[in-house]
């Protein structure tokens, strides 16, 4: 077997791992909703899975449900926390403060999935020096010379500067990026990249709705 092979034995694959945050959404409203006990069967049909794929994304926790009984609510938010990494508060840099950098400031949502961002970076005069959310907005030249202790960081700068500031945020011990941005960003393997195209989605919605309108005529 191959160091590479070995690597990949024990990776979640992304589709359940895109579901598992989903799952986590719907066990806390029925937390809310005093509901002690869940079964695979009600999150894929409230969810729209199929029950087979809730039972099989959940068991990369090691979780097992009850018979005929399902899942104790308190226990598999628990458990999903933990797996999912929500539990421990990592800190994160933001590269490019101008308006989806500023939304993702005043997203306080981010800390209840172990995100916060601690300190963003800019190169427009107008921003630097400014404080979003308690956040300082620095010349992107500090971050050159902080110390190499933060591993995330959040890229939102424009499409252009996006591969130059990202090779930026590598050499300093950058290790996870969230790229907002459309382009792909070129690394090395020691990187670990995560894409989330807005125009990307918004292209497909759109698409679906033109296809919708089509089957209606």
């Amino acid at each position: 077997m191959t160091t590479d092979s070995k690597k990949k034995e024990g990776l979640v694959p992304e589709p359940s791992l895109r579901r598992m945050p989903c799952y986590l959404a719907y066990l806390k409203l029925a937390k809310r909703q005093n509901k002690q006990y869940v079964s695979s069967t009600h999150i894929a049909r409230d969810m729209g899975v199929d029950p087979t794929q809730v039972t099989k994304d959940l068991s990369y926790t090691s979780i097992v449900g009850k018979t005929r009984v399902g899942y104790e609510v308190n226990v598999l938010i628990d458990v999903l926390e933990d797996f999912l990494g929500f539990c421990s508060l990592d800190e994160a840099y933001l590269f490019g403060a101008g308006s989806l950098g500023n939304a993702l400031l005043h997203d306080h949502g981010l800390d209840q999935y172990g995100l916060k961002i601690t300190a963003a970076f800019e190169v427009d005069p107008k921003l630097i020096g400014r404080e979003i959310e308690g956040v300082p907005i620095l010349h992107i030249d500090e971050f050159k010379k902080m110390k190499q202790g933060v591993k995330v960081g959040i890229l939102t700068v424009p499409a252009e500067f996006a591969q130059e500031v990202a090779q930026t945020m590598v050499e300093g011990g950058i290790k996870g990026i969230w790229n907002f941005t459309p382009i792909r960003i070129r690394l090395n393997d020691d990187v670990v990249i995560q894409d989330t195209s807005l125009y990307a989605h918004l292209a497909v919605m759109f698409n679906r709705m033109k296809n919708l309108n089509l089957n209606e005529v």
